[in-house]
């Protein structure tokens, strides 16, 4: 059933987060994304002249337009060419790009230094910033609903983080640039049909109890998404298991096989492998846990860190042992020469299934109905964003 399609007005009962943001529009319009991981040193540049600023705002020098230059972790803080500060920010002149790392940016950068090392941080307008998200977590060339759709969900799931981080003391970001956020990659992934998904929904969001939703999403499910408390141990109310609409995707089926020694290796501490039996398993299938034994010791893994131990697209697999063709000649248990793992879907399988948005958009569903699929219970709702 589709919900509410609601717009917050002037008179309107607003929860306090919506209310924050619309008295402090800065709070939707701009976000902080860490590009990269700590290190070291960084390149930075500008499209334009660009300023260097200091901590407090104040200029310090000028940075000439198409010039790469290394900014250094140094005791205390960072240096840029000949000037240095417990925080540098680099600003490009109007209509001008950042470059960070490898990649162009909208907006501005700041540097700063954190117990890992070196920090960049993109401060982009939230609209940009999802021209370029949607572009990366989605075909540019789908349906222009399943687009829209991952707008919204990637705005929403944003702005709850956001909300996360400011609470924190210290933070220097509100979201990385990798799949453990959202990837963005700044303007080499921004398109017309992504622009035109973020201006469409500009300024909606998805709610739940008048709070915007951690709008998770995954590429494939493999047949039905899971309930969250299969994945993180906790229930949300708007993270059930739906049916999917993921069968063109190409990890609806898919199969993997890893031999004795590689199991060895990524499953430390039990010796060989001889057999891998699940403890828990959710009503879709999936592990949650998994008992590992081999010829020295066993131990129980969660199926999340199995996966990534592994390679795996998901955790909705079994795991069958691959015997040689030699028979054993003494006691000693017999032991697999490989596993063969066959699985489906791609991802933790909550909430929004991507290629589920597409197969709904190709169907012929709009993307208010494919969010209220996929986030049982959620409100469309506008939030003030000028």
């Amino acid at each position: 059933m589709i919900g509410q399609f609601s717009r917050t007005g002037r008179y309107g009962w607003l929860p306090l987060l919506l209310w924050l943001l619309m008295v402090a529009p800065a709070l939707a319009l701009e976000l902080r994304v860490a590009i990269g991981t700590a290190a070291n040193e960084v390149t930075v540049g500008s499209s334009t002249p660009a300023r260097i600023l200091d901590a407090a705002n104040r200029p310090l020098a000028n940075l000439q337009p198409l010039e790469g230059v290394t900014a250094r972790s140094i005791p205390g803080g960072v240096s840029l060419q000949q000037v240095k500060s417990s925080r540098l920010w680099i600003e490009p002149g109007e209509g001008g790009y950042v470059f960070i790392g490898d990649r162009w940016y909208r907006g501005k950068v700041k540097l700063a230094q954190t117990d890992k090392g070196l920090i960049a941080v993109n401060y982009v307008n939230l609209e940009d910033y999802l021209a370029s998200v949607v572009g990366k977590e989605m075909y540019p060339t789908w349906p222009e609903e399943a687009l829209k759709a991952q707008a919204v969900a990637a705005r929403s799931f944003a702005l709850y983080r956001r909300q996360v981080q400011q609470r924190q003391p210290g933070s220097l970001f509100d979201l990385g640039d990798t799949v453990i956020s959202q990837v963005y990659n700044g303007v080499e992934s921004e398109f017309p049909s992504t622009e035109a998904a973020a201006t469409a929904t500009r300024g909606q969001v998805l709610t739940h109890g008048g709070r915007i939703v951690e709008a998770v999403f995954h590429s494939a499910s493999g047949g039905f998404t899971e309930n969250s408390e299969n994945v993180w141990s906790k229930p949300v109310p708007y993270l059930r298991s739906v049916p999917d609409f993921d069968q063109e995707s190409p990890s609806r089926q898919w199969s993997a096989s890893l031999t004795a020694a590689q199991l060895k290796q990524r499953l430390p501490g039990v010796g060989n492998i001889i057999s891998l039996r699940p403890v828990r398993v959710s009503p879709q299938g999936r592990v949650m846990a998994m008992q590992v034994i081999g010829d020295k010791g066993s131990q129980t893994i969660p199926g999340n860190q199995l996966r990534r131990a592994l390679g795996l697209r998901s955790t909705l697999f079994t795991a069958t042992p691959q015997m040689g063709l030699v028979a054993a000649t003494s006691n000693a248990p017999t032991l697999p020469e490989s596993f063969l793992f066959n699985g489906r879907g791609h991802g933790h399988g909550l909430g929004m299934s991507q290629w589920g948005a597409y197969g709904m958009a190709k169907q012929g569903y709009g993307y208010q109905q494919i969010l209220q699929h996929y986030y049982q219970g959620t409100t469309l709702t506008i939030i003030p964003m000028d």
